[in-house]
C-alpha cells in the first residue's frame, strides 16, 4: 500500500482529560457486578477474583488519575496524518548532536506507557551508565487504533501497513538514517519493517520472536530448543484465548471493553502467566517486579479506558489474522529481513524464551542475538535499564 496524498503537517499534542469522563471512570468501577470467586486455586481459570478487586479498590480509593496526562505531557507529544489516520508520538531528542534515530513500537495490552521508563536511559545514556555513543533520538509511536492515534475507519491496518506508515513518520521528521525497534505487535511491526527494507533504515532489533508464532516447524534437539517447543505449546493450549478472540472476534469483546472498566482491565490481564503473575503480586501482595506497579499497570488501563480503543486495539489482530491467512492462500512467503543490522534479545521470562537456532531460522543474517539476565514479555516496562542496554548494544556497530 503506497503512502501518498497525506497531510504532513506534524502538530503539538498535549493531553486533556475531562473531569467528567474521570467521574464517569470512578463510578464504573464502584458500581461493577462481580462474579464468584473461581474454584481453582491458580490463574487456569482466568484472572483471580482477589487480584481484580484489588486492582478496583486501588483504582478508586489511592490511584492518581492526573498521572498520565502529566506523565505524558512532560515530554514532546505530536500528532500528524499519515495516509488518512492521525498517528500520535512522542518525540524526545537527545542533547547528543551524533544520536541515532530510533522508532519504537509497542505492543497489546501495552501502549507508549510500557515504554516510557526507557526515554531516559536511551536519549540521555550518560546520565543512565552509558556514554554520549549510546544516545539515540528516540520517537515512540501509538499504533493506530491504540491510544491517542485515530481508529482505522477502513480494513487494511495490519502489522505490515502500519511497517509501511512509520518510514513516513520519520521522513517527516527528517530523519534519513534511522533504526527500529518492537515487542509483542510492535516485534511484527518491526518484522515486516525489516522485510520491506525502506531507504534509510539501518537495523532493526526486537524481543519477541514471531517467526516462531506462526506454527511451523522448530528445531527442538537441544534442551533449550525443547523447553521452547514446551512453551509455544503450552501457551497454544491454555494461554491463547485473548489472542484467538481478538483474532476471529475482536468487535465481540469490545462491547465488553468498552462498557466495563473491570472487564477492560482482567482482558488486558489475561496474558502470559509470568506478567499475570508479577501483577498479581503487585497487587494483593504490594509487592511489584520492576518496573510492573500498581501505578504503571493502571496508567496504561486508565489510557485505555479514556481514549476508548479497548475493541480498536483488538482489530489490529484480526487485521494481521486476516492478511497473513490471505498470503498463505497465495502461496506468498514474507521477503527476507535485509536490513544491515537485525538483532534480537531472548528475556527469560518471555511467552517461549527464543534459542538462536529459532532466531537465525527466522533471521538467517542476523548480527546479534543475547539472552538477558532477567525481565519477561514486557521487558522495556518490567527492566528498563537491563532493556535500553540491549538496544544499544543491538545497534552499536552503527556508531
Amino acid at each position: 500500500m503506497s503512502i501518498a496524498d497525506t497531510t504532513t503537517e506534524i502538530r503539538p499534542f498535549q493531553v486533556d482529560f475531562p473531569d467528567e469522563a474521570l467521574a464517569e471512570l470512578r463510578n464504573r468501577i464502584t458500581t461493577t457486578r462481580w462474579p464468584s470467586k473461581e474454584l481453582v486455586e491458580d490463574r487456569s481459570q482466568g484472572v483471580q477474583l482477589a487480584t481484580l478487586q484489588e486492582l478496583a479498590r486501588y483504582w478508586t480509593d489511592e490511584y492518581d488519575f492526573g498521572r498520565i496526562a502529566a506523565r505524558l505531557n512532560a515530554l514532546p507529544q505530536f500528532t500528524t496524518e499519515i495516509d488518512g489516520v492521525d498517528i500520535h508520538f512522542i518525540h524526545v531528542q537527545s542533547q547528543h548532536e551524533d544520536a541515532l534515530p530510533l522508532i519504537m513500537t509497542h505492543g497489546w495490552p501495552g501502549s507508549v506507557i510500557e515504554l516510557l521508563d526507557t526515554v531516559g536511559p536511551l536519549t540521555d545514556p550518560t546520565a543512565h551508565g552509558g556514554t554520549a555513543e549510546d544516545a539515540f533520538h528516540l520517537v515512540l509511536p501509538s499504533v493506530p487504533g491504540y491510544g491517542f492515534s485515530g481508529e482505522p475507519a477502513e480494513l487494511g491496518w495490519w502489522a505490515g501497513r502500519v511497517a509501511q506508515a512509520w518510514p513516513e513518520l520519520m521522513n517527516r521528521l527528517g530523519y534519513t538514517r534511522y533504526v527500529a525497534q518492537g515487542g509483542d505487535v510492535g516485534a511484527a511491526i518491526t518484522d515486516a519493517m525489516g522485510r520491506i527494507a525502506p531507504e534509510g533504515l539501518l537495523g532493526i532489533h526486537t524481543n519477541l520472536l514471531v517467526t516462531a508464532l506462526g506454527g511451523g516447524p522448530m528445531p527442538g534437539e537441544t534442551e533449550e530448543e525443547q523447553a521452547a517447543l514446551a512453551a509455544t505449546s503450552s501457551f497454544r493450549a491454555t494461554g491463547f484465548g485473548y489472542f484467538l478472540e481478538q483474532s476471529t472476534r475482536p468487535q465481540t469483546i469490545g462491547y465488553a471493553l468498552l462498557d466495563s472498566p473491570v472487564a477492560l482491565a482482567a482482558w488486558m490481564l489475561d496474558h502470559d502467566t509470568d506478567s499475570y503473575y508479577k501483577i498479581s503480586r503487585a497487587f494483593v501482595d504490594g509487592q511489584p517486579t520492576g518496573g510492573l506497579t500498581r501505578d504503571h499497570i493502571l496508567d496504561n488501563i486508565t489510557l485505555y479506558w479514556l481514549t476508548g480503543t479497548g475493541a480498536s486495539a483488538a482489530r489490529s489482530y484480526w487485521e494481521s489474522g486476516v492478511a497473513q491467512a490471505k498470503a498463505t492462500a497465495a502461496g506468498q512467503a514474507p521477503p527476507p529481513a535485509s536490513v544491515p543490522v537485525i538483532a534480537f534479545t531472548t528475556f527469560p521470562d518471555e511467552i517461549f524464551a527464543a534459542p538462536r537456532s529459532w532466531v537465525e531460522q527466522g533471521y538467517p543474517n542476523l548480527t546479534y542475538y543475547n539472552k538477558a539476565a532477567k525481565g519477561g514479555h514486557f521487558a522495556a516496562w518490567e527492566e528498563p535499564q537491563i532493556f535500553s542496554e540491549e538496544v544499544r548494544a543491538a545497534f552499536s556497530t552503527l556508531r
